[in-house]
């Protein structure tokens, strides 16, 4: 039977932001078959690509998110890190599977010029971490990686397109005949990559003897606030949950110059990290419109936001929270118009072997994220499997977060959303 045939293709994702961070350690057990060709340390991608790279990456984390709402709770994705991972899946698409892939995840760009751009704001965003003092507590590193069935016919050309563009050697593990032992070895990775904030990624059972290649990214983002809270400032107070109950947490509280607007239905507050380009953007609907704020969320949505902001005395309260979102992202990139890449009679990852015998299976995300007075921890990982089967004011405004919000951590120089997320609960 055809079914018989296809392969399994997993691809992991993994993305981090955090406030304490440790050395990361290769996991060890996977030969290496990297290309011959080195990272291209200057792209052929000027600024506007960027652009345009960062304006399909708000425009997917929107969409994403509105596939997404509907779950139960609190909800954090990387829209960035998840973009990663299905660029370099797309390195291996043709004709119609890889038409649906640009357009689900409004890849606008001609693919050599898509991959480019990804490399060049890699590349920029690495820059400007190394570029912080030593001390600050800031750190942004991005990490590729593949995972393949050894003695697979993987294209040279398609190896050579995920080298130069996003540093990204292939790892040889046993899949055929030690699925369990490959799953552990790239869970280690993700472990290691995330500073051990996401464990056990990919299931047992997600991975299996037709399995052929895993593809990796991570992300890991630790800042600290530009003006951070006063710790025993911090005190227990009531959150207003959507069903009308209410949960003690416990309230941050700081008065600063912050970016704030005020626009039909909510309210908008700009918390800025150490870093001087990153951001954490808060968006509180007023009371009793959560869920219609929601489901108009769009790119459109936060421009609009973003151009009311402006600077004025605000009085903050802010509840900490850490909470972990789970789930697969197949039903989700099915509604936003990719299917054939899930359909084993359909999907073509030609570019990745020479043959229609590819198809991925799942995509799994898992994302963690914490914060408190000091800044922001965050992680996330998505794995893709494919198979072988078949003007300031004299008065401060007064802003209490109490009730659910959204809220996206972004790069204000680009425009590129690295995290997105709401809080229903910040008790769980």
């Amino acid at each position: 039977m055809k079914l018989a045939l296809k392969a399994v293709f997993l691809m992991v994702l993994v993305a981090l932001l955090g406030t304490a961070g440790c050395g990361l350690v290769a996991p060890a057990g996977a030969a290496q078959a990297m290309s011959d060709k080195p990272r291209d340390p200057h792209p052929a991608s000027g600024p506007e690509d960027v652009g345009a790279l960062s304006a399909g990456n708000a425009a997917f984390a929107f969409d994403l998110y509105q596939t997404l709402k509907d779950e139960d709770g609190n909800l954090f994705i990387s829209p960035y890190s998840i973009s990663v991972a299905l660029a370099m899946t797309r390195a291996g698409a043709a004709g119609e599977t890889a038409a649906q892939m640009d357009q689900a995840l409004h890849f606008a760009l001609p693919p050599e010029v898509l991959h480019a751009a990804f490399n060049a704001y890699a590349l920029d965003l690495q820059a400007r971490a190394e570029a912080e003092s030593e001390g600050t507590p800031f750190e942004l590193s991005i990490a590729n990686s593949l995972w393949g069935q050894k003695d697979f016919p993987f294209r040279p050309e398609f190896l050579d397109v995920l080298a130069t563009n996003y540093g990204a050697g292939m790892r040889l593990v046993d899949y055929a005949a030690d699925p369990e032992g490959a799953r552990q070895t790239i869970n280690g990775w993700v472990s290691d990559e995330t500073r051990k904030k996401i464990q056990d990624l990919i299931p047992e059972g997600a991975i299996d003897s037709m399995t052929r290649l895993v593809l990796a990214n991570a992300i890991y983002f630790k800042a600290g606030w530009l003006h951070p809270f006063e710790a025993d400032a911090t005190s227990p107070q009531d959150f207003h949950r959507l069903d009308g109950s209410t949960v003690e947490v416990p309230m941050m509280h700081q008065e600063e110059s912050l970016g704030y607007a005020a626009g039909e239905g909510v309210q908008a507050l700009e918390l800025p990290y150490v870093s001087g380009d990153m951001s954490m953007l808060i968006l509180l609907p007023d009371e009793g419109r959560f869920e219609a704020f929601q489901d108009g969320l769009s790119a459109p949505t936060l421009e609009a936001v973003l151009s009311g902001l402006s600077y004025r005395p605000v009085v903050l309260s802010l509840p900490r929270f850490s909470y972990t979102s789970a789930f697969s992202l197949v039903d989700a990139l099915k509604e936003l118009g990719m299917a054939d890449a899930f359909d084993p009679d359909r999907a073509d990852f030609s570019g990745m072997d020479g043959a229609r015998d590819l198809f991925i299976s799942d995509v799994l995300h898992k994302a963690f994220v914490a914060v408190d007075e000091k800044g922001t921890e965050a992680a996330a990982a998505t794995a893709v499997i494919v198979e072988v089967t078949s003007a300031p004011i004299d008065q401060p405004v007064a802003v209490t977060i109490d009730r659910p919000f959204v809220y996206l951590i972004r790069d204000t120089r680009t425009g590129s959303i690295l995290f997105l997320g709401r809080v229903q609960d910040p008790s769980l």
